[in-house]
């Protein structure tokens, strides 16, 4: 009897000192989201101070307020309606949902229908595919570089396929994929803060961010890619046994899409090792074994859809990267400050084998590194990545050719309404960072958390741009939300 009462207390305090250890690793996660989120939020000052401050004042100070004002009024608004009366939150949810596909839809519609950049290089290449010719005509071309790519032109062609050699197919696919994208926004903020309240506003701010949704005009991987992922974390979250499997599905199709996998990977990988084997203080080996299944499912599809992918013989390449070092030939240019410039068109000749272009690149990283280290650059370079990246305008609208049938006024204009988006969203996520000290909520939030810490660190050495954190910019709006909230409820207007 003593034996066994000294066994459940040795048992308790073990679990006491899990949980502590366990608290301190998330109070530790939640620092270094507040430091980035305070970072971002130096940066975008400093951006906006730099180019927007003093110029154009009363157009950009008089439309940043006004926006200000309208996202306090309808956030307060959906803030009071009642959140108990199951009709009210559908109505509300499905309200928001189509006032989106209307003014994302009428956007489609107003910019030119040109593909540019990368986006134009899987929609010009589907007619030739089709008639037989082959997505390379050598190995250091695009799609021999950049095999992995190949998983999105397979989606293209498929789209063709179905609907005709019409962009508007692809167009009106990104809008679904966006309303989608809402939905599990939605969903996750219900599942992890149990807040029907803050669901409504996550869905505001991401839906008012013109930075965010422009680019369904393009053939572009992002929503299709963001809505796999957010899907993935979802099933995860469910803990039903066909829900992982689903989610190792889902991982993959994310993964082909858009090729950010192994970050995605690592965070759930991370997040299974602190919050699911470890429950309550208490070791628990079947929810990681459930992941890791979910993972195997990943690992043997993706597999075989590389091999597909060759069997088929759009690429003989498969899914792989030929070109690694490009992207940190990219990252690490300092005077660049981590994007591409146009003095890395030297790096770049299709006509000469990749090996001879894979020795200049690797002798132009040699060189990059050598000035970081020379001049002490690393930590200047990792700041100013992360404002390029995070802090900025997406370019979103850039990529749309607006330019092309607008003044250069309105061109101005636009862009710089779609950047307030980012702004309130970059704002309220600071906020929400560090109201999260003071919050309850599921572990299940470490799941978003970690994959984009993830993502922000190893952008940290390779090729950044603004639009690359467009997956990510639900996790910003769910944080977003729970500042917007806490203010609404603190100051109730």
């Amino acid at each position: 009897m003593i034996e066994l009462k000294n066994v459940e207390r040795l048992t308790v305090k073990r679990g006491i000192q899990i949980l502590k250890i366990q608290n301190g690793i998330s109070k530790f996660i939640l620092g270094v989201l507040a430091i980035f989120t305070t970072l971002v939020l130096i940066k975008m000052s400093m951006f906006y101070a730099e180019n927007y401050a003093t110029v154009n004042r009363a157009f950009n100070w008089g439309s940043l307020l006004l926006a200000l004002i309208l996202v306090g009024a309808v956030g307060y608004f959906l803030v009071k309606v009642n959140d108990r009366n199951k009709k009210i939150n559908i109505s509300i949810l499905l309200g928001m949902l189509l006032i989106f596909m209307i003014v994302a839809t009428t956007w489609i519609l107003v910019v030119p229908q040109t593909q540019l950049s990368d986006f134009g290089n899987f929609w010009t290449r589907v007619p030739g595919v089709f008639n037989g010719d082959k997505l390379y005509k050598t190995d250091n071309d695009y799609f021999s570089r950049f095999a992995y790519q190949s998983g999105y032109m397979a989606y293209v062609l498929g789209v063709v396929k179905i609907f005709g050699y019409h962009i508007f197919a692809i167009q009106f696919l990104n809008v679904i994929y966006q309303a989608l994208i809402l939905l599990f926004t939605y969903l996750l903020v219900v599942k992890i803060f149990e807040n029907i309240k803050m669901a409504r506003l996550a869905v505001l701010l991401l839906m008012i961010d013109l930075d965010w949704f422009a680019l369904n005009s393009q053939a572009s991987n992002q929503y299709l890619g963001s809505l796999c992922y957010l899907l993935t974390f979802y099933l995860i979250m469910q803990d039903k046994l066909w829900a992982y499997i689903l989610s190792g599905v889902t991982l993959t199709i994310g993964c082909l899409i858009r090729p950010i996998g192994p970050v995605i990977v690592a965070g759930i990988v991370v997040f299974a090792l602190l919050y699911t084997m470890f429950e309550n203080g208490k070791f628990n080996y079947r929810k990681p074994l459930k992941i890791l299944l979910s993972l195997m499912v990943y690992l043997v599809l993706f597999s075989l859809a590389g091999w597909g992918i060759k069997a088929s013989g759009l690429n003989a390449y498969g899914l792989s990267n030929y070109d690694p070092e490009w992207k940190f030939v990219t990252g690490l240019n300092y005077q660049s400050n981590g994007t591409y410039s146009p003095d890395m068109d030297r790096l770049i000749d299709a006509s000469k084998p990749r090996k001879v272009m894979s020795k200049k690149e690797k002798a132009a990283l040699r060189q990059e590194i050598t000035y970081l280290n020379k001049n002490n650059k690393w930590l200047s370079l990792f700041i100013n990545k992360v404002g390029g990246l995070w802090s900025q305008r997406t370019m979103a609208t850039n990529f749309t050719g607006y330019s092309q049938n607008h003044s250069a006024k309105t061109v101005e204009r636009v862009d710089y309404l779609g950047y307030v988006g980012s702004i309130i969203l970059i704002i309220l996520s600071w906020i929400g960072s560090f109201v999260l000290f003071k919050t309850k909520f599921s572990n299940n939030l470490y799941l978003l958390l970690l994959p984009m810490l993830a993502f922000a660190a190893a952008q940290l050495l390779i090729e950044v741009q603004g639009r690359y954190r467009i997956e990510f910019l639900p996790i910003i709006a769910i944080l977003a939300s729970l500042g917007l909230y806490r203010l609404i409820k603190e100051k109730d207007f």
